[in-house]
């Protein structure tokens, strides 16, 4: 593990070799909690290099990559060999933040299909009185079916029985009360009865 560079001169402030021994223990939080104070205080780029180290084993790529930049531009006496190392760190944390977005979006639960397209419905028949379905109301209850009116009385086949047997009656009894059915050999009183075949 590289340590966190010291800024340039004799450096009285014990802050800062705090912030260097909590960083070579590992507790980098720590460590970025006091190297931001110093830089908010001095404003030297030194401890934006040590910023940036923080955030890079923080696994944090952006803002490692931040301040690993900020450290390049604000930088004056940054040597070719101290150049390439900062751009190899920007290197590794831009391939960490790629595998971290590839892996969230692995973890990520896939997106719901599309609802299916509707299916057209169908135009209904053309349908008689007879077969069409009984009529719903607006409450959504079908109404009863009506029942079909009954056809008169005098298209009826019963009627027409009825009227022949009262005819018949009728024609029967107008003959019976005529003598027509009158017994052999007898005529009502005060008449004379002919035989068709000859007198009596």
């Amino acid at each position: 593990m590289v340590p966190a560079h010291a800024a340039p001169g004799k450096s009285k402030d014990k802050r800062e070799i705090k912030a260097r021994e909590a960083f070579a223990e590992g507790r980098y939080e720590d460590a970025l909690d006091i190297f931001a104070k110093l830089y908010a205080e001095k404003l030297h780029p030194t401890y934006l290099r040590n910023i940036g180290r923080c955030y890079q084993n923080l696994k944090m790529p952006d803002k490692a990559i931040n301040a690993f930049r900020d450290y390049l531009r604000q930088g004056k006496d940054i040597t070719v060999a101290e150049k390439n190392e900062i751009e190899g760190y920007i290197a590794e944390m831009e391939s960490l933040k790629k595998r971290q977005e590839e892996e969230a979006a692995a973890k990520a639960p896939p997106a719901p299909p599309p609802p299916p397209a509707p299916l057209p419905v169908p135009a209904a028949p053309p349908q008689d009185e007879k077969t069409a379905p009984p009529a719903v109301d607006f409450a959504g209850k079908p109404e009863p079916a009506r029942p079909e009116p009954e056809p008169p009385f005098y298209k009826k086949g019963w009627f027409w029985s009825v009227v022949g047997v009262a005819v018949v009656a009728g024609v029967l009894g107008g003959l019976y009360a005529g003598g027509v059915f009158s017994p052999a050999g007898q005529c009502p009183s005060g008449t004379t009865c002919k035989d068709l075949g000859g007198s009596q």
